[in-house]
């Protein structure tokens, strides 16, 4: 991640202005590994920045997109997601709980590679998301299923 005056030399050499809203949003992004989406953003930054507005956290994160210090992730739900790490690395959403995270391992050069064979496409790019059940939420619902069965089975008599 960028330190704030190199966020700032980006957005300066790309033409906008550096706010301290700006550079709050792109701080919250390069130290977190949620994925937050831009309510989200907003309601961590507003303590600090009361008159800031959630219509300046999205022309925000889309100029830090459009930039290239951050990228929008839409992992299938109603709001996009933010990720300052703009490398191309594929994210796992939990469908329970909502958790995205990151899959840095993956190797994803040759899905790139054989999409612009199969296409003649001159690929820019391409995001990777994968859905299931993290951890978490794993042994959430194992524990539902303990309890469901001993809520079920019959008292044992006593003689």
């Amino acid at each position: 991640m960028l330190t704030p005056k190199e966020a700032a030399e980006v957005l300066r050499g790309h033409g906008f202005k550096v706010t301290p809203q700006r550079l709050a949003v792109y701080r919250m992004l390069s130290h977190t590994t949620a994925h937050p989406n831009a309510e989200t953003i907003y309601k961590e930054l507003e303590p600090l920045y009361p008159t800031m507005s959630l219509a300046t956290v999205y022309k925000t994160v889309a100029i830090l997109c459009e930039v290239g210090l951050a990228q929008e992730l839409n992992v299938g739900e109603d709001a996009f997601r933010y990720d300052a790490n703009t490398s191309q690395h594929p994210h796992i959403r939990c469908v329970d709980c909502g958790r995205v995270d990151d899959v840095f391992s993956l190797d994803t050069h040759g899905i790139e590679e054989q999409a612009a064979a199969e296409t003649g496409y001159a690929l820019t790019g391409h995001q990777v998301y994968f859905f299931g059940v993290c951890p978490a939420c794993q042994a959430k619902r194992a524990q539902k299923a303990v309890e469901r069965q001993a809520a079920v089975q019959p008292m044992e008599k006593v003689v």
